[in-house]
C-alpha cells in the first residue's frame, strides 16, 4: 500500500514538472487561439485562409502562433515584424518545410521556391537572380509584354463590341500571364488548338493540386488518406505529364541549338531555357546544373500563372455590366 502511494506521488511530481515546463514555454510564445486535438487550428482557416488569418490577427495581434495539425506556424501580420524577420533574422527563418506535393512536382525540391536552405538553394537562386530575373534581362522582354497586352486589349475591344457578351477579366488576365511567361521562358506561346488545351489543363490541374489540402503534411499518420481520395493518383499523373512536356521542351531547344550555325542568318530570341542550357554547357562539372534542376526552375516561372484571381478583394475591381451604357447629351450653356 505504501509503495502504491509513493508511485502516485511520483506521478503527480512528474506531472507538475511537465506542467511548469510547458507553462514557461507557452509564456514565451506569441498568443494563440485554442486548438483542437489532432487538427490543431486547421478548422479556423476556412475556405479563404488569407481572410481568416486577417481576422485572427485582428484579435490576437500581429504575431500569433497557430498549429496546423502537429506543425507549429508563426503568423506575422506586421510590416515591422516582417522586416525584422527577412533582414535581421533571415537565416533563422530561411528554411522551407517539405511539402509532399511540391516535392514530387519539382523533382525533389530542386527549384528555388521550395529547396531547402543550403548550397543548392544558393546556387540556383544566384542563377535566377543574376541570369534570369536581372533588370537588364527583364527589360529585354519588354516588347513581349507590350505585344501580349495589346492583344488582350484587342480581345476586350472585340468582345465589348457585342452587347450580349460578358468579359471574364479573371480568365483574360490568366491567359495574358500564361502567354507572356510561355514566350519568355519557353520561346513560344501555347495558344490555339489541342496543344493549348492540354497545356492549360495541365497547369490548371497543377494549380489545384498546389492548394489541395494534404493531411499527411500536418498529421503524418494520415498519409494513407491520399491513397483513398485519389490525390496520389492525380499527383503522379500530372507530374508525369508535366515532366514529359518539359523534357520535350528542353530536347527541342538542344536540337535547335545544335542545328544552328553562326552563318545561318537566324535571329531567334533567347529564352530562359536557352540561358539555362548555356549555363549547363559552360559550367560543366565545376558547378553542375542538372537537367531536372532546369525543369524545376522552368516550373517556378509558371508557379502562380494559372491561379484564379480573387477579384473581390478590393472594392470596384469586380464590375458586372448587364446593359450597355447609355450616353445622354447634356446642353452646354455658356454665358457671354
Amino acid at each position: 500500500m505504501i509503495s502504491f502511494v509513493y508511485v502516485i506521488l511520483f506521478i503527480i511530481f512528474l506531472y507538475k514538472c511537465y506542467f511548469n515546463a510547458t507553462s514557461k514555454a507557452r509564456k514565451s510564445l506569441p498568443p494563440s487561439p485554442a486548438k483542437l486535438p489532432v487538427i490543431g487550428n486547421l478548422h479556423q482557416l476556412g475556405l479563404f485562409p488569407h481572410r481568416s488569418l486577417k481576422e485572427l490577427s485582428e484579435r490576437y495581434g500581429p504575431l500569433m502562433m497557430l498549429h496546423f495539425g502537429s506543425v507549429p506556424a508563426l503568423i506575422v501580420s506586421s510590416a515591422d515584424a516582417v522586416r525584422e524577420i527577412v533582414k535581421n533574422q533571415d537565416l533563422i527563418f530561411s528554411n522551407r518545410p517539405k511539402l509532399s506535393i511540391m516535392h514530387k512536382i519539382v523533382y525533389g525540391s530542386k527549384d528555388v521556391a521550395f529547396a531547402r536552405y543550403g548550397d543548392h538553394w544558393r546556387h540556383v537562386r544566384s542563377i535566377a537572380v543574376l541570369q534570369l530575373l536581372s533588370s537588364k534581362r527583364v527589360q529585354s522582354y519588354r516588347h513581349i509584354r507590350e505585344e501580349e497586352t495589346s492583344l488582350m486589349i484587342e480581345k476586350i475591344r472585340n468582345v465589348s463590341s457585342s452587347s450580349t457578351s460578358l468579359i471574364n477579366l479573371s480568365k483574360l488576365l490568366v491567359s495574358l500571364t500564361n502567354d507572356i511567361i510561355s514566350r519568355v521562358v519557353l520561346g513560344r506561346k501555347y495558344s490555339g488548338g489541342e496543344e493549348t488545351d492540354n497545356f492549360e489543363l495541365m497547369l490548371k490541374e497543377i494549380g489545384e493540386l498546389l492548394v489541395a489540402f494534404n493531411p499527411g503534411d500536418y498529421v503524418p499518420w494520415l498519409n494513407w488518406i491520399n491513397r483513398v481520395n485519389g490525390l496520389n493518383t492525380r499527383l503522379d499523373k500530372v507530374a508525369k505529364s508535366f515532366d514529359e512536356f518539359l523534357t520535350g521542351v528542353v530536347e527541342e531547344h538542344r536540337g535547335r541549338k545544335q542545328g544552328k550555325t553562326d552563318h545561318d542568318g537566324s535571329n531567334n530570341e533567347v529564352d530562359f531555357v536557352d540561358i539555362l542550357l548555356e549555363i549547363q554547357r559552360e559550367n560543366g562539372s565545376s558547378s553542375p546544373i542538372e537537367t531536372d534542376t532546369i525543369k524545376a526552375l522552368i516550373f517556378d516561372m509558371f508557379g502562380a500563372a494559372q491561379k484564379d484571381l480573387d477579384m473581390s478583394e478590393a472594392p470596384g475591381t469586380s464590375v458586372h455590366i448587364k446593359f450597355p451604357l447609355l450616353v445622354t447629351p447634356i446642353p452646354h450653356l455658356t454665358s457671354n
